[in-house]
């Protein structure tokens, strides 16, 4: 058996919601208008991110760093990395949000990620331009396409907690969900495994694989 995980950023790995709040501090008019139409799934993530992402000014880059680098991160993170090095199970982080901001919060924990998929943006004209290489119909990185390209993998297990993670979640046999992530699936009757930090991640992962 080769299982892999692939991880969520955006209040999966940090404790808050880190992206939606840069688009609500950085864009926040168009942001108060989008963000609920998307948690109430009337309007794509593909679209409405799009679509803040490309009001926020370029120069706004900078900023956007400095305010995700003050983000704490869910405790247990480094925990859970030294036992999935321990297997040899790889650990891919894919995220909705910006690659840059993923790299600013994991910080020297980088170097032991297996891969990380998330949004670039062009920074070349006068406000950003979304760059993402697994666009899809519903999301501007499209999970479940990201998990396909890990097709040696014979268990995948998904970390989420909200609507960016509910297709990955959907199509993955082992899912660690909370917050909206975990309504979402109640309301989908798809099982998974409550969570709260990656402590209680790890000691699930222990007791599942032992078994």
């Amino acid at each position: 058996m080769k299982p892999i995980v692939f991880c969520d950023f955006d209040g999966t790995i940090t404790a808050k919601e880190t992206f939606v709040a840069v688009l609500r501090e950085f864009a926040p008019e168009l942001a108060a208008e989008l963000i609920p139409q998307m948690y109430a799934l009337k309007l794509t993530l593909r679209d409405g991110v799009r679509r803040i992402l490309e009001s926020i000014p370029s120069s706004s880059l900078p900023e956007i760093i400095e305010f995700t680098r003050r983000q704490p991160m869910r405790a247990g993170l480094s925990e859970l990395l030294d036992f999935l090095e321990s297997q040899d199970v790889p650990f891919v982080v894919v995220s909705g949000g910006l690659r840059s901001m993923v790299e600013v919060v994991l910080n020297s924990l980088v170097q032991r990620i297996h891969a990380i998929h998330a949004i670039d943006v062009d920074t070349s004209s006068s406000h950003f331009r979304v760059l993402s290489p697994y666009e899809g119909e519903t999301e501007l990185v499209d999970k479940v396409k990201v998990m396909d390209l890990y097709d040696t993998a014979d268990v995948k297990i998904a970390i989420g907690d909200s609507v960016t993670d509910l297709n990955m979640a959907v199509s993955a046999p082992v899912v660690f969900a909370r917050d909206r992530l975990a309504q979402y699936l109640d309301e989908r009757n798809k099982p998974y495994i409550a969570w709260n930090d990656f402590f209680d991640i790890r000691t699930a992962l222990i007791q599942l694989w032992n078994a």
